[in-house]
């Protein structure tokens, strides 16, 4: 007869296994997950960093491997815990890619660009891929279909745009995004979220024509914070994951597991 299962259950099978974790240090928030092979088993999203985010983590489950992508600053006692208890793989210049990198400053290329390069390169090695991750900034990743990764670009994301308008003026407010900005704004705010968000989705959307235009048969994965609000917003045909980043920083683990 079939045993049912239930949540207390699968979690007690999952912790017997070793278990991956990584972990996406950003620049406003602190990501976290759990990996079993290729299937992720749970995320965390944290506004800060803690030391008991990450002994909790392994009080509960049985973690051997960790990876960390990092793009702003990490709590030293949190990398001390990490490398003590669990085979920490650092990204660096001596990091095996699944990816050809033709990038020519390699060494300033970005763990979270990096780590979105090698799950495309994984999950769609034969095909030409586009990555848009809007986060913080909105960054534009491309390789072709011989997995060479060619570069891309950076910009402003949605939120810094509010507040550079806000700070780098005298007179205009702090505004923020929602659901039903204008074409043509009617007064001050509408008109910052008509300008800053049509802006993005024209920027995002002319983007992808260009490449469209010099590459055939582009895959566009659309990956970020601000990636379902802008799902519906841009007019090319795109594929959504947010967790195309922790899936590719578990894809790395895994090649460079010792």
């Amino acid at each position: 007869s079939k045993k049912s299962l239930n949540k207390s259950s699968l979690f007690l099978d999952l912790n017997t296994n070793k278990l991956n974790l990584v972990v996406d240090i950003g620049n406003s928030s602190l990501k976290v997950a759990i990996f079993d092979k290729k299937l992720m088993t749970s995320k965390f999203i944290y506004t800060n960093q803690s030391l008991n985010i990450f002994s909790d983590l392994f009080k509960n489950n049985v973690i051997d491997n960790c990876l960390i992508s990092n793009v702003s600053t990490i709590d030293k006692n949190i990398l001390d815990f990490l490398k003590i208890n669990s085979n920490l793989i650092s990204i660096n210049e001596t990091t095996d890619l699944p990816f050809i990198n033709l990038y020519k400053t390699k060494n300033t290329l970005g763990h979270d660009r990096i780590a979105l390069v090698s799950a495309a390169a994984i999950d769609f090695s034969n095909e030409n891929v586009l990555i848009i991750d809007a986060g913080t900034c909105i960054t534009y990743d491309f390789k072709n279909s011989k997995n060479e990764y060619l570069g891309g670009g950076i910009s402003p994301g949605i939120q810094m745009r509010f507040k550079s308008l806000n700070s780098e003026t005298s007179n205009l407010p702090l505004s923020t995004i929602n659901h039903d900005n204008k074409l043509i704004g009617d007064d001050t705010d509408s008109s910052i979220k008509s300008g800053i968000v049509n802006g993005v989705v024209s920027e995002i959307d002319g983007i992808i024509n260009q490449y469209q235009e010099r590459f055939k048969n582009i895959r566009i994965i659309l990956t970020g914070g601000d990636s379902n609000f802008l799902l519906k917003k841009i007019k090319n045909t795109i594929f959504a994951d947010q967790n195309f980043l922790l899936k590719g920083l578990n894809y790395l683990l895994e090649i460079n597991i010792k």
